[in-house]
């Protein structure tokens, strides 16, 4: 019997602009083109979350972020 592996495919990353949560015991963090608020709150633990970037797979927000 021949079982077949499935080839792995890459996944394209890319560095990317996230917020993270800036209380150092929350690991919290989100895609900053998917938040909704200009500076976001964490939603874990509502502390103020700060500008950082991650290598991370490539994904496209096609909603509008009202101003």
């Amino acid at each position: 019997m021949y079982f077949s592996k499935k080839a792995i495919v890459p996944v394209e990353e890319e560095e990317t602009d996230v917020w993270m949560c800036s209380n150092d015991g929350c690991t919290c963090w989100m895609r900053d083109n998917f938040s909704f608020d200009e500076i976001p709150s964490c939603p874990f633990c509502q502390s103020q979350m700060v500008k950082d970037t991650k290598m991370l797979p490539v994904l496209t927000n096609h909603s509008k972020r009202h101003s």
